[in-house]
């Protein structure tokens, strides 16, 4: 940065304009600013400070106060001051804030603060800025220093010489990260803190995902979750459940065989008690006939003597009736034999010989009565469990679809709750992107306002530009009307000069002196050629000119107004067209639009965010209840299909071929009903064959065959048909008990049987027992089952986990160590930050060159080092300053050295700074120093070696300026800038330089 110009105008102790040309010392190199004191060689430096930051040290917040007292009312207060950085020229005009009087009335009003700033592009300046907020960020861009910076290394005020020097490490380290461009690594360190959040983050996902699962598997395990779960310890609780459910399995295979043999027990002790019943029940029917023998034998008298007594009785009709009787009760026979043997066909299972019962005899016929009662008999209990098929294998099916619908509740939880963390997740990822976006929203606003200013500004300056070129035009009209009122005015002057001569001419007399030259030869008189010009055509004449001035003037104003605001427009539309603006402004809304619209999804997105976490947890306790109901109606199905496998097997094995039991009990009854009635036609059939043989043979023997003494006794022994048939059914019917009875008893399952009847209750309750433990025991094994697939699929999720989050953990670990090391933490042992350490490098760089002054200035005793060690309380290090006292050998404090010696030390090192930064690639170039005092502190030799010192700098272009009462320096610098005081009391900058 070079200082080129300043003009100053109504500013501190300058009343009048004062310009100063900075780039006529440029050959020298050094100059001194050099007056009396209080003359305003330091209100310079302020001019210069409040040209490029609206502030000067020494008037800091009394903006007012820099205005020049001896200012007239309608006196201006500016400062003008041209500069040049990186080769671009730049011209900043500023005007502080002060009172002036009111156009209209009497008092004051404020005047507000103006400042505007051009660039110099191709020889013409251009605005670039035209108000104090605009041309301040402006020059924030283009100077790269702040106003403390810029008095530390450039500008070097009374009372602020050697704060570099003293300054804390703070406050060292952000002028040398302006002047160095080193906030770079303070964006690294920045990054790597992100990076190193955004990793802890993920772990702490990891381990809280870990710590779920660990709880769910401790759930599974029923113990404890350890403080830390480990890889080790999924693998133990799952080893453990496995050799529970090994053990479970083995109860309910045990439990399984005990109810076999309960059950088997219990049916061969059912079978043992209702044959004991059989057996009882044929003895007691014996036992009832036996006592009744006495009663049938009387019937079976009466009925033989009733049967001789009716033969005899009327034997012709009686051997008819006989006969006839005999023929039907044959048919009768016969058809229900034929009826009885189609029966029998159809029974395949009912054990009928076809041989037999093509013609039984009647005890052979009685046995199969027999043998059909029984077979009905047992399968009286089939029956009922026949019945009850249905019902069971509808129960069965409606468990069925019952643990169906469980099990596609289940499936359909368990993918709601590994599909709502990967929407968590995406959510997540589209969140933080439309957060980065919305992040520039503010900005985004921001710059379409600051473009929709541009556009008006550039459509005003449109505007400007045609008014401008309009009144250029009136202008040259105007100048053209003023230089021909002008010549007019100058042409009656002339015209009126000659009429004076003539009429001197009219009054002359031959030896009467001429007025003029006093002569009395009067050799050539003026003679008037035209018409004379009086005094009201001069005053006509001057009142035109003046008019005419008066309106170019008007014009040449307006112009120049128009002229300004073009400029201030022009600034800012910052030089830009209306097609350029409004391209930028498509994309600045383009960008607003975007970022607004990321803020909704990022508001929205965190409703659904929470909304998402709340159906997780209820999507969880959902599937663990559904798990529960699917382990329960599994349960109710098992016990639904064993009840069904037992009825329908007792069932299978009763059928005997036939469709059902119902069907095959069916065919067996309609045989018994057939074989019954067969019986009973065979026994009506032997009944009349006696009745006819006995009719016969009392017809043939008459009553000596059939005993009878007389009729009277054949009519005492006749019975009517009915008391016949009744005594020969109860005849009929105990023998077929008896024989029944008897036959009963025969059966060889019979044999043996224990005498008391069987008690079943404690076989049932054994059986009843077996069939809970045997239940039980499968509930359990299953409930197991379903633990260790679950725990399998948990083990195998968090070994994936930790695999996946060991590379995580090892990256982690990385960036941690090296966030902390780049932020001066630990393990950095020297507490010193990236930039830090950046800067102590450049720090190094300029203390070296700072030494080669300041051995010199100081004759070898001070030397300044570079001072990284950690300091107390761990505050940051890296950036401090000591100085080396060869006469002690010890470094000590930079405050501890005296006035002289701080200035020594402080000159050396803006020396060295301006140096390095000049040297920096990329650094700003400090081509101008000012110093301001400090010189009065040294010794004459001390003096004289600073001098050739700063002497030494002025290689390169580098100009430097110094303010100082010293008389050896007023001898020893021969280019000299005066400040002399009028006697008004303002200062002045005298024009004509002082260059000895």
């Amino acid at each position: 940065m070079k200082i080129q110009r300043l003009k100053v105008a109504g500013f501190g102790p300058y009343k009048d304009e004062q310009i100063i040309d900075f780039e006529r010392f440029d050959d020298d190199g050094i100059f001194l600013i050099t007056g009396k004191t209080g003359a305003g060689k330091s209100s310079l430096l302020d001019a210069i400070c409040f040209a490029l930051y609206g502030s000067a040290p020494r008037y800091d917040g009394t903006q007012p106060k820099l205005r020049s007292d001896y200012c007239e009312p309608a006196d201006p207060t500016f400062v003008e001051l041209e500069f040049t950085v990186h080769g671009v020229a730049y011209r900043v005009h500023r005007t502080p804030e002060y009172q002036r009087p009111k156009k209209n009335g009497s008092g004051l009003t404020p005047e507000k603060a103006r400042a505007e700033l051009f660039r110099n592009t191709d020889g013409e300046w251009h605005g670039i800025a035209a108000r104090p907020v605009d041309v301040a960020r402006e020059l924030d861009g283009i100077l790269g220093l702040t106003k403390d910076q810029f008095l530390q290394v450039i500008l070097l005020a009374q009372n602020r010489f050697q704060e570099f020097l003293l300054a804390k490490n703070d406050e060292r380290q952000a002028v040398l990260r302006t002047l160095f461009g080193t906030s770079r690594f303070e964006h690294v360190e920045l990054a790597l803190t992100e990076r190193r959040k955004t990793l802890g983050a993920s772990l702490e996902s990891t381990a809280g995902s870990m710590r779920a699962s660990a709880e769910h598997a401790a759930g599974l395990a029923q113990c404890e979750v350890p403080a830390e779960p480990t890889l080790d310890w999924f693998g133990e609780i799952l080893a453990a459940l496995g050799e529970a459910q090994a053990e479970a399995d083995q109860r309910a295979t045990v439990a399984d065989a005990e109810h076999a043999a309960a059950d088997a027990e219990h049916r061969a002790l059912q079978r043992t008690r209702t044959n004991q019943l059989r057996r009882d029940s044929a003895r007691d029917i014996l036992q009832t006939f036996d006592a009744h023998a006495g009663a049938i034998d009387a019937d079976r008298r009466t009925l033989e003597r009733a049967q001789k007594a009716a033969s005899v009785w009327a034997h012709v009709a009686a051997v008819r009736g006989a006969e006839q009787a005999r023929t039907r009760a044959g048919e009768r026979e016969e058809e229900r034999r034929v009826a009885f043997v189609a029966a029998a066909e159809n029974a395949v299972d009912a054990a009928v010989e076809l041989s037999v019962a093509s013609a039984p005899e009647a005890e052979a016929l009685e046995r199969i009565i027999d043998d059909l009662a029984r077979r009905l008999g047992s399968l009286d209990d089939v029956l009922r469990d026949e019945k009850t098929l249905s019902d069971l294998a509808a129960r069965v099916r409606s468990c069925e679809k019952h643990r169906g619908d469980c099990a596609a509740a289940v499936d359909d939880a368990g993918a709601l709750v590994v599909a709502l963390p990967q929407q968590l997740a995406e959510l997540a990822d589209v969140l933080t992107a439309a957060r980065v976006t919305a992040a520039g929203a503010a900005s985004a606003r921001d710059r379409v306002a600051r473009l929709d200013a541009s556009r008006a500004a550039a459509k005003r300056a449109v505007t400007l530009e045609r008014r401008l070129i309009e009144a250029r035009f009136a202008e040259k009209d105007a100048s053209a009307i003023f230089a021909e009122a002008t010549r007019a005015q100058d042409e009656l002057f002339a015209r009126r000069l000659d009429g004076y001569a003539a009429e001197l001419a009219r009054d002359l007399t031959d030896d009467t002196p001429c007025a003029v030259c006093g002569s009395v030869d009067h050799p050539k008189i003026a003679v008037s050629d035209g018409a004379p010009v009086s005094e009201a055509d001069i005053e006509t004449a001057k009142e035109n000119v003046s008019a005419r001035r008066a309106d170019l003037d008007a014009a040449t104003s307006a112009a120049s107004a128009l002229v300004a605001e073009l400029a201030e427009a022009t600034a800012a539309a910052g030089n830009r067209s209306i097609d350029e603006i409004e391209t930028e402004l498509l994309d600045a809304t383009t960008t607003l639009v975007e970022a607004e619209a990321a803020v909704t999804v990022v508001t929205d997105g965190e409703v659904e965010q929470e909304r998402l976490r709340v159906s997780l947890a209820d999507a969880t306790t959902h599937l663990d209840q559904l798990r529960a109901d699917l382990s329960a109606a599994t349960d109710e199905l098992t016990t639904a299909r064993n009840a069904l496998d037992a009825v329908s097997r007792r069932v299978e094995e009763s059928r005997a071929g036939f469709d059902s039991v119902r069907a095959r009990a069916a065919v067996i009854q309609a045989c018994l009903d057939k074989a019954k009635a067969l019986d009973e036609a065979m026994a009506d059939r032997r009944v009349r064959d006696d009745a006819l043989a006995s009719a016969r043979a009392v017809l043939q023997t008459q009553l000596a065959e059939n005993g009878f003494e007389d009729e009277t006794v054949v009519e005492e022994s006749r019975r009517s048909s009915a008391e016949i048939a009744a005594i020969d059914t109860r005849i009929r019917e105990h023998d077929q008990s008896v024989t029944s009875a008897r036959s009963t008893l025969a059966e060889p399952e019979l044999a043996d049987l224990p005498a008391d009847l069987l008690d079943l209750e404690a076989a049932s309750a054994a059986l009843s027992d077996a069939a809970a433990a045997r239940d039980a025991a499968l509930q359990v094994s299953g409930l197991l089952g379903d633990r260790v697939r679950q725990l399998e699929t948990i083990v195998r999720r968090v070994r994936a986990e930790q695999d996946a989050s060991a590379l995580l953990r090892e990256e982690y670990d990385r960036v941690r160590a090296l966030a902390n090391a780049v932020q001066g933490n630990e393990p950095n042992t020297k507490r010193m930050r990236l930039e830090t350490y950046v800067l102590a490098g450049q720090l190094e760089e300029i203390v070296i060159a700072a030494n080669a002054r300041l051995r010199t200035m100081t004759s070898g005793r001070y030397t300044l080092q570079h001072d990284d060690s950690v300091q107390y309380r761990n505050v940051k290090s890296g950036l401090g300053l000591a100085i080396l006292d060869e006469h002690t050998g010890r470094a000590r404090a930079t405050h501890s050295l005296s006035g002289g010696e701080t200035f020594l030390a402080s000159l050396a090192l803006a020396l060295g700074l301006a140096e390095v930064v000049t040297n920096q690639a990329g650094g700003i170039s400090l081509d101008t120093l000012f110093i301001d005092e400090g010189f009065g502190s040294l010794d004459r030799e001390t003096l004289d070696i600073a001098m050739a010192t700063l002497d030494g700098l002025r290689s390169g272009g580098r100009t430097i300026g110094l303010i100082s009462h010293v008389e050896a320096m007023k001898e020893q610098i021969p280019a000299k800038l005066r400040i002399s005081v009028t006697d008004a009391g303002h200062s002045r900058v005298d024009t004509s330089l002082e260059l000895v």
